[in-house]
């Protein structure tokens, strides 16, 4: 199935089927909104996606631009997600989106030190065997593995030169954006209607109210689905969430050396929570990712960094790099506010949500 131009005359139509019952209603436009929208459309069902802003506007906009094996699932003994994670990593490479996710090195160099190294060797080779078990996950990536210092130095040009490290192997995305936007692309291929600028105000049972171009309409759906992610509160009393907020540096390649792997460093005092510096294709790295807690509602507009944030990061890749990162080598920063979900009792909801 090809995706479907989602231009000004589809939006028109999506509009004209608007109050009509429907079997799923899709709240968000994330990754996350978009694959549920794909996953029920291409079943058969008829599907609204209503977005209060545009796709991937939020979260799925401003991330670390990976798709992740579950790598991290294992550190808290969560083997079922990592098993998914490792599954979801594989289709994308090897089935529906091999031209939007290639392998990416990930090293942990010993100048970060060698008892680190060697717990993130036998965290890549847990990670191995998470990935050969799964449905065309053996093959999809190489195997973690011991490197020596002529290798680190050729990843990891910027590294203090003398030592090795260990080395495993995960997926980048060219583009997160461009991934969710093909999702809701091909969900339309498949019939659903997917609306930009459409703000679901309340849900009360299985109707949704709808705020979109300066009218309200009612939908009745089979069910509501509330991908809204991080906003997913604001639309539901019955949802607890502990948003925490990532962000990250953007520095120029050139400043260390053009590396071609992703340097690994762990957050100190924590041998389960890592910043990466991710070589991107555009002469750019990506220096993230933190996790602080974000006090209050969440805001509706962009994430910044915080100067506490900055530092982190900072000083964390600097315990490796023989000629350390300064501020004025910033040339950017993005962050983004994520959830961390107890879900309860569903209740009738109220609010603004995306």
């Amino acid at each position: 199935m090809t995706g479907t131009r989602l231009d000004a005359d589809r939006r028109s139509r999506d509009l004209d089927r608007l109050g009509a019952r429907v079997d799923v209603l899709v709240v968000g436009g994330g990754v996350t909104g978009a694959g549920v929208a794909l996953d029920a459309a291409s079943r058969g069902l008829s599907v609204l996606l209503c977005e209060r802003a545009d796709l991937a506007a939020g979260t799925s906009r401003w991330s670390s631009k990976l798709v992740h094996g579950g790598l991290r699932y294992l550190a808290h003994g969560e083997v079922g997600l990592a098993r998914e994670s490792a599954r979801e990593r594989a289709v994308l490479m090897g089935v529906t989106a091999p031209h939007l996710v290639a392998p990416l090195p990930f090293c942990v160099p010993d100048a970060a030190g060698r008892d680190v190294a060697a717990v993130a060797g036998l965290g890549g080779v847990l990670g191995d065997a998470v990935r050969t078990s799964v449905r065309g996950g053996r093959g999809s990536l190489p195997r973690a593995r011991r490197v020596d210092a002529d290798q680190v130095a050729a990843w990891l040009p910027a590294v203090r030169p003398g030592g090795g490290g260990v080395a495993f192997w995960d997926g980048q995305l060219v583009d997160d954006a461009r991934l969710v936007v093909a999702l809701a692309r091909t969900a339309a291929g498949y019939g659903a209607a997917v609306l930009t600028g459409a703000t679901v105000v309340g849900v009360a049972g299985r109707t949704a109210t709808v705020e979109v171009d300066g009218r309200r309409v009612d939908v009745e759906a089979g069910v509501v689905v509330n991908a809204a992610g991080v906003w997913s509160a604001g639309l539901d009393d019955g949802i607890r969430l502990v948003p925490s907020r990532g962000s990250h540096l953007v520095v120029r390649s050139a400043r260390l050396g053009d590396p071609t792997a992703a340097l690994t460093v762990p957050l100190p005092g924590s041998r389960s929570r890592y910043v990466f510096a991710l070589p991107q294709d555009t002469g750019l790295v990506f220096v993230g990712i933190t996790d602080e807690p974000v006090e209050g509602p969440v805001p509706d507009d962009d994430p910044q960094p915080s100067p506490a944030e900055v530092d982190q990061l900072l000083g964390t890749v600097n315990r490796v790099l023989a000629d350390p990162l300064t501020p004025a080598d910033v040339v950017g920063a993005y962050a983004a506010c994520g959830p961390s979900c107890c879900p309860r009792r569903r209740a009738p909801a109220r609010g603004r949500d995306r």
